[in-house]
């Protein structure tokens, strides 16, 4: 009988941590995250936020919630009691109104919207100038907005804001 010869490998320590490890561990979160996420966001898991811009509800925000899919996207509704603040930023924005009937000022041009419809937010380098109201003061009136980060990081998107909901005045 032929004879075996056994060799011992001893196991290997912890990883140390670099660059690449790191790469390799956010990878792994991210695709159990596409897979095990959060599916259905609930507004009642949410806070509603009076901001220098007016009411909203961040659904979607990956630099606060992490335990869903989607990471790219910032998804919030906007409550608007009669107008929002005033900013400018380089637009790409989808907004879908969801309930009431207003405008927004884009560039000093009024562009009317109702329940249904889809408000587009064009992409210019130097940002587009823009503030929304309620036609019906007193009426509810809300809207849902999508913004795609690659596309945000890819316009290296600023925001200044000009003019202060009264919302977050009052408060």
């Amino acid at each position: 009988m032929a004879e075996q010869e056994r060799t011992r490998m001893r196991e290997r320590g912890p990883l140390q941590e670099n660059n690449y490890e790191l790469l390799l561990r956010n990878r792994e979160e991210f695709a159990t995250r596409q897979r095990t996420g959060t599916i259905v966001v609930k507004p009642a898991n949410r806070e509603l936020q009076i901001t220098r811009q007016g009411r909203l509800m961040y659904l979607l925000q990956p630099m606060k919630y992490k335990d869903v899919p989607l990471q790219e996207w910032l998804v919030f509704t906007q409550d608007i009691r009669t107008h929002s603040g005033k900013h400018r930023h380089q637009g790409g924005i989808i907004i879908y109104v969801v309930e009431g009937k207003g405008h927004s000022i884009v560039e000093g041009e009024r562009i009317d919207w109702e329940k249904g419809d889809l408000v587009l937010l064009p992409i210019r380098p130097g940002g587009v100038e823009h503030q929304h109201f309620n036609d019906q003061p007193g009426q509810p009136c809300q809207w849902v907005a999508f913004l795609h980060l690659p596309i945000m990081d890819y316009l290296s998107m600023e925001m200044q804001q000009i003019e202060m909901s009264p919302d977050f005045q009052k408060s």
